[in-house]
């Protein structure tokens, strides 16, 4: 008989793929729910269930994780497995995969302790299976109420949670610390100064107020670049493109439901000026319902002379691969990696986001 693999690893690699693959929230589900169910369960009894047909018995277990179950443990990879495998995107041109090789983190993440969808520590693996060297938890500040926003005790207590973890994972990757900072209607940002100045990356990002004219929403985002606790402008004009993709499961998925929406209308010049001359980096936002900034304005960023962020967003899993969707627009606009913080190593990161406060 051909040596048994893993199921929960096969079930958690199954949800991963569908994430990165912006299938439905309810396929995604269905995996992560299977393989929680099952994780504690004794091997003797999985073993003994899937041979007498009885796991679907188990509350978030039905058919199709049950089979995959069964092909794992007779030794074979899953069908399910072997097909997405088999289907999973499309290749990247030398440039873009030479920055994607070039990054060594992601500064723009969330979990399930705002509206992302996964624990942190299950985001952190996922990020160490992908080879990166940190992640950046940037979950949300409190005035998003939609998104579970952190208030500041809750922040606190994260902190606390954060350096716990990363005592147990693996050596040579850590967690840091951050926050996706609301940028408010006057330009200031959504979190005591004091623990800004705690956290290793600060994100901010405009989420309300989209539609403000012109010379107000410049006036907002001049104010907040300025701010020396601001290290990255993320997505920088809040358009949609398209529905949100699916893999947010989190409660604050509501926050995500956004059909398309039209740009904030602001001086780019002006902002991008500031940004350079602040040395804030502007975010290329991976997600692909944002795709946040347009090419035009990566571009105008660029000739401004600003740093960059290419970041995933991600509130699951399988979205941290989405990186290679920012790599592949970066690259088009002729972005070099040596203006990209995240190909830098966790200690020069901080060093530059603790020098600028």
């Amino acid at each position: 008989m051909a040596r048994a693999r893993d199921p929960i690893a096969d079930l958690r690699r199954i949800a991963f793929l569908l994430e990165r693959a912006n299938e439905a929230t309810y396929r995604v589900r269905a995996f992560r729910s299977a393989a929680k169910a099952l994780a504690g369960m004794p091997a003797a009894e999985l073993t003994e269930r899937a041979g007498n047909g009885t796991l679907t018995e188990l509350a978030g277990v039905g058919d199709v994780t049950a089979r995959c179950v069964a092909e794992s443990l007779a030794g074979e990879e899953p069908v399910y497995l072997r097909r997405l495998v088999a289907t999973e995107g499309s290749d990247l041109d030398a440039e873009a995969t030479a920055l994607r090789a070039a990054l060594r983190g992601d500064c723009h993440t969330h979990s399930d302790w705002s509206d992302g969808g996964s624990p942190i520590e299950e985001m952190a693996l996922a990020a160490v299976e992908l080879g990166h060297e940190y992640l950046v938890l940037t979950d949300h500040s409190p005035r998003l109420t939609v998104a579970r926003g952190l208030t500041a005790n809750r922040l606190r207590q994260q902190l606390d949670h954060v350096a716990k973890v990363n005592a147990a994972l693996p050596e040579g990757f850590r967690i840091l610390t951050g926050i996706e900072v609301d940028i408010l209607a006057d330009g200031s940002l959504d979190q005591d100064d004091d623990l800004l100045a705690r956290l290793d990356v600060v994100v901010g990002s405009v989420h309300s107020g989209l539609k403000d004219e012109r010379s107000k929403m410049t006036r907002r985002m001049l104010k907040a670049v300025a701010n020396p606790h601001l290290d990255i402008l993320g997505h920088v004009t809040g358009r949609m493109v398209s529905s949100r993709p699916a893999g947010v499961t989190g409660p604050g998925d509501r926050g995500h439901r956004a059909r398309t929406r039209a740009e904030s209308d602001f001086d780019a010049d002006a902002v991008f000026a500031a940004c350079a001359e602040h040395d804030t980096a502007v975010e290329i936002n991976s997600r692909p319902e944002r795709q946040d900034p347009p090419k035009r304005l990566i571009r105008r960023a660029l000739e401004a002379g600003c740093r960059f962020a290419i970041n995933t967003d991600a509130h699951a899993p399988g979205q941290l691969d989405w990186q290679r969707f920012g790599c592949e627009r970066a690259a088009l606009c002729g972005v070099p990696a040596d203006r990209v913080i995240n190909t830098w190593s966790a200690e020069q990161l901080v060093a530059w986001t603790q020098n600028r406060s």
